[in-house]
């Protein structure tokens, strides 16, 4: 069903947490992955620098990941966009380029006055993209520490 995944990716812990949902969905489907780093410019007096001080580190870590998929025998690749449309519109763009049936991204899963002040890429995605895609919400922890578990016995 789902040839082509495109895996949205900041480097961050969340995305990684989305990579997990990418691996599972490309073995059930036999998809090629491609992973997607989107880099929004400065623009202006800044003369066009990337957004983010560490993107050089942070593009050494997804290649990292997209080698690690091909080691698994995954067809993978990586595709940055740098722009100054914003993150939604140019992960949208590479996925339209590379045929991606689906875009997975993970998400912060902030309120609604959270993600209206900060903005987001997945809200951004699924009012932009022309293709399905699978949010990916932070996991919470229902274990509780020994910590926890003892202050409340105590109490």
């Amino acid at each position: 069903m789902f040839e082509t995944i495109a895996w949205a990716t900041d480097g961050s812990e969340l995305a990684d947490k989305a990579l997990e949902h990418v691996r599972k969905l490309a073995e059930i489907h036999g998809s090629r992955i491609v992973a997607v780093h989107a880099n929004e410019l400065l623009t202006g007096r800044f003369g066009g620098g990337p957004l983010l001080a560490d993107e050089p580190d942070l593009r050494e870590k997804i290649a990292g990941q997209v080698d690690e998929l091909r080691e698994a025998g995954f067809d993978a690749e990586l595709k940055v966009r740098t722009g100054s449309q914003d993150i939604a519109r140019l992960v949208e763009s590479a996925a339209e380029q590379v045929g991606a049936d689906l875009i997975v991204v993970g998400t912060h899963g902030r309120g609604r006055v959270a993600g209206a002040v900060l903005g987001s890429v997945a809200k951004g995605l699924c009012h932009t993209a022309h293709r399905p895609v699978l949010v990916v919400p932070p996991t919470r922890s229902t274990e509780r520490s020994s910590d926890e578990t003892e202050k409340l016995t105590t109490a």
